[in-house]
């Protein structure tokens, strides 16, 4: 079977990221390195909503998800060394996630990189962590 690899923080788990892990998912097998907690501070300066033990449980619950890795690493690359594990046929990544040194990474270990869309399902709205938490912080203010 096709092995398919997607990185990412998977904080705040919502319906866009539902979207983005089943259109990897029918590429093949989808293998997940997970932003441990380290990394999510290190990049987004704020902890973690949910620790990554609790987020790694709630990816392995989906049925599209064959398994899910904590990354060793840190910093925006934290999962080099998980995907030298895996050793996947295809990475996959969202418009957001499409940066040149992943491109060059996947050319060097010839790897397959493919680039999605950011599609919600059917009639769903667009959802990011971002707009969520802001979302979030802005019912607080009006709650005070």
């Amino acid at each position: 079977m096709t092995k398919v690899f997607v990185s990412g923080c998977f904080d705040v788990l919502h319906s866009g990221h539902i979207a983005f892990l089943r259109e990897a998912a029918q590429y093949g097998d989808l293998y997940v390195a997970l932003g441990s907690d380290k990394t999510v501070l290190e990049l987004k300066h704020r902890p973690t909503l949910y620790t990554e033990n609790e987020r790694k449980y709630m990816l392995e619950a989906l049925a599209c998800v064959h398994k899910v890795y904590i990354s060793p690493g840190s910093g925006y690359m934290d999962f080099v060394e998980v995907l030298d594990l895996v050793k996947p046929d295809i990475f996959f990544v969202n418009e957001d996630g499409d940066k040149p040194e992943k491109r060059a990474l996947c050319a060097q270990k010839g790897i397959e990189y493919k680039v999605g869309k950011r599609v919600p399902f059917k009639d769903l709205p667009i959802r990011s962590t971002t707009a969520i938490r802001a979302e979030m912080k802005q019912t607080l203010l009006n709650e005070k």
